[in-house]
């Protein structure tokens, strides 16, 4: 037996770990929305991503340091990093801008689309006819969210940025969930592979803060805040992100995680006070059934021998 076969993960611990890291992560709306105005969402994305990174690496510093040692991985490192700067920039301006429930709908339905072309691009992998139609089915429902579900004239003119920065965050967190995939498929831990990548992102990341975050020092308020985005939907998240990707394809991953946009819109709702509507509802059961129908599926692992 192969000692890839040995390691594996039980068949639904990667659908599990990617379901709570995308509980997590939906609580990132409605968190950073507990910031004064003069806090920049530059600031929170970069903040979030830097900080959590490093943890990253602390907790994994030697599998890291292994990762970065591989050539054949170290090259997915790199282009994954490009994503993870990307990412928290682009996806909390989509939500100061658009609102928290459209910010991450916007962002992370567009991401399944982003990872199957990316899938396509790289290693002609067409998608399964199971993920095709629970992408679809999550997708008409993030469409009804975006669209018809919410009362958006309290955004106005910043919807359409709004929109189009949270499609530059899923095109990232594409990338960054593709390229970890590779990296992993040449052997590594999921710990170490995040750790590399996130500690690498995090370099950039510290010199955006450096410019724009000193109004996250401005009271313990602001400063805990960062703490919980930091360690819980950051740290905590993506190591069971890392967990997810052992065994499932980054296609099949970013359509499991659509349950952050149902997790953040729900609590947009109850908590921040954004109104939603009837289609909107109707949305969040087509995400969720779109979810459910991929976490039920038997998940593909990730080729090693992919080109």
């Amino acid at each position: 037996m192969s000692r890839a076969a040995t390691s594996a993960p039980p068949a639904r611990l990667p659908v599990i770990a990617l379901v709570l890291a995308s509980v997590l992560w939906g609580t990132t709306g409605t968190a950073a929305s507990f910031f004064p105005a003069g806090v920049s969402p530059l600031a929170v994305g970069a903040v979030t991503m830097a900080f959590g990174g490093l943890l990253l690496v602390v907790v994994s510093l030697r599998r890291s340091v292994a990762v970065l040692r591989d050539s054949a991985a170290r090259r997915w490192v790199l282009i994954g990093t490009i994503g993870v700067v990307a990412y928290p920039l682009a996806f909390y301006s989509a939500m100061n801008l658009a609102g928290v429930a459209i910010g991450n709908v916007v962002a992370l339905g567009s991401g399944p689309v982003f990872a199957a072309i990316i899938e396509w691009l790289v290693e002609r992998h067409r998608p399964t006819r199971r993920w095709a139609v629970s992408t679809l089915v999550a997708i008409v429902g993030i469409a009804l969210l975006s669209v018809l579900g919410r009362q958006v004239t309290d955004v106005g003119d910043r919807l359409l940025p709004g929109v189009a920065l949270g499609l530059v965050a899923g095109l990232a967190y594409a990338l960054y969930a593709y390229a970890s995939s590779r990296a992993l498929a040449a052997g590594h831990s999921g710990r170490g592979v995040m750790g590399a990548m996130f500690g690498a992102g995090a370099i950039p990341l510290l010199l955006v803060m450096a410019v724009v975050g000193a109004p996250l020092l401005q009271s313990g308020r602001t400063v805990g805040i960062a703490a919980y985005l930091v360690i819980v939907p950051m740290f905590l998240a993506y190591l069971l992100f890392g967990i997810g990707l052992r065994g499932v394809r980054s296609s099949a991953a970013t359509t499991i995680t659509l349950v952050e946009p149902l997790v953040a819109t729900v609590l947009a709702v109850t908590v921040v006070g954004e109104r939603l509507t009837l289609p909107g509802w109707l949305g969040l059961l087509l995400i969720l059934g779109g979810v459910t129908a991929m976490a039920t599926a038997r998940q593909p692992r990730a080729n090693p021998a992919a080109p």
